[in-house]
This record gives C-alpha cells, structure tokens and sequence, in this order.
C-alpha cells in the first residue's frame, strides 16, 4: 500500500482507485476538496457531448468573456500550454476541434469558448448525473474576478473517479467520442507516466502552482478497467508532485 509514503507528503494528497462498477478499491481523503484546475475540462467536454451540438460546425474564436461575476475577462496566452488555438483568434474553428485541444492539450483559450456554448449549468448538471457530490464549476478559465468574489473550481478524487465513470460506461450519453478523445490526452507526466508504455488510459491531468492532479479510466488488456483519481494540493515542487501521481498509477496497476 502507498499509504506511508504519502502520509509523508505536505499539503492535502487524495486518491480513489476503484473497478467501473465499485466500490473503491483503495481511498484515502476521498471527499477533500480541492482546485479543480483543468481537470474540469473532463466535465465540459462531458456537457458538450450531451448538447448535441454539432461539432464540426465553425464557432468564433475570440478572448473576450463573460465573467462569472459580472464583466468581462480574457486570457492570458502565456499561461496557456497550447499556442495553436491563439493562431485561431479572429478566424472561426470547429467547435469539436476545440474541444479536442481542450483535453489533449489543455487549451484554456479553447476551454471558454466551448464552456461558452454549453454553459456553466450544463457542466454542473453533468457533475450531479454522475454523482459527484463536492465539485463545481463555477467559473471560467482565468476568470479572476469571479474568483475573488468566491466562485470557484473545486473537485475531489472520490468525484473525479465518478465523473470518468459515467463517461466510461455511458451514464452521461455515448461514451466512445469522448473516451476517444480522452484516450489522445498529449500530457502524459503524472497518471499516465506510473503506466506501462502502450497503456490505453483515457484521462485528463491539472496543474497550476501548488496543484497537480491526474484522473481517469485505465483500460488494462488483462483485467478490467479501473478509475483512478489522485490530486495533490502541496507545497511539492512539480516535478516532485507529477512523480508522486506517477507513483500511485504505478501501484493501482500493480493491484489490477
């Protein structure tokens, strides 16, 4: 068990690890919240899917939105990990393929633009279906003032695993779009790096200073899938905090 090694971690460390159809496997701080940072994309991405939309229709590119708190705000192209998006600004793209670079590359530009079309309800109707009980969303990307009024994006391990669930076995509409897109995640140094190369893992990860989370579904080819959700609110320089997410992934496999 990894038990003692992260009981020596600073900060707040969760984890869920469990089969699609329960009960977990092994918890620990399942129900701490925690900021969401990205991984919030997973339950935008589950909202795009379930409006029907169509996504190879073309949708303005632009950085000008509505705050959660009244105003406007934009984001910032620096603190964005994906800088094709940017190139789009002024143009059109299609709607499913910002959804794409939403995931696989973690596009915040991209993010509020699809949270934009679905809407701050529908990706808390998606968190309720799939039972999660703590998270929200309550706010875009950036949306600094919302953030200082009190809006804010939290997640626990125990509601991420629920939220890869539901994806996985169809609780939250067909699942092979999105799995698809979640199996061609591009940011692969936490959850994915504790997996066997050639693992299928469909999983979204977020960062920001002091915050590394990794959350998904691993399909092993000799045993069944399983959830698994870890996030780390610690004073851990990053690379530390991706090894130690790593390292978890690792033993959930091991326990397959």
């Amino acid at each position: 068990m990894p038990v003692s090694f992260l009981d020596g971690v600073p900060g707040t460390v969760s984890v869920y690890i469990g089969p699609l159809d329960g009960p977990a496997r092994y918890a620990r701080l399942p129900d701490a919240t925690h900021y969401a940072a990205s991984t919030m994309k997973a339950a935008v991405l589950a909202a795009l899917h379930r409006s029907g939309a169509d996504l190879d229709a073309e949708v303005p590119v632009h950085n000008v939105f509505a705050s959660a708190a009244g105003g406007l705000f934009g984001c910032d192209p620096s603190y964005d990990s994906d800088k094709e998006v940017w190139t789009r600004v002024g143009g059109t793209a299609p709607l499913g393929w910002l959804a794409e670079h939403m995931i696989t590359r973690s596009s915040n530009l991209a993010t509020n633009i699809v949270l934009g079309h679905v809407g701050l309800d529908a990706v808390g109707q998606v968190w309720a279906l799939a039972g999660a009980r703590h998270s929200v969303t309550s706010r875009g990307i950036e949306d600094h003032a919302a953030r200082t009024a009190g809006l804010d994006n939290l997640v626990t391990a125990a509601d991420l695993a629920a939220l890869f669930t539901a994806i996985a076995t169809g609780a939250l509409g067909p699942p092979e779009p999105m799995v698809d897109t979640l199996l061609r995640q591009e940011r692969g140094e936490d959850l994915a790096a504790g997996l066997p190369s050639g693992t299928r893992v469909a999983h979204k990860n977020g960062w920001v200073d002091g915050v590394r989370h990794g959350a998904g579904v691993v399909f092993p080819d000799d045993a069944p899938p399983y959830a698994i959700a870890v996030c780390t609110s610690t004073d851990l320089p990053d690379a530390e905090a991706c090894g130690l997410v790593a390292r978890v992934s690792a033993w959930a496999w091991s326990i397959r």
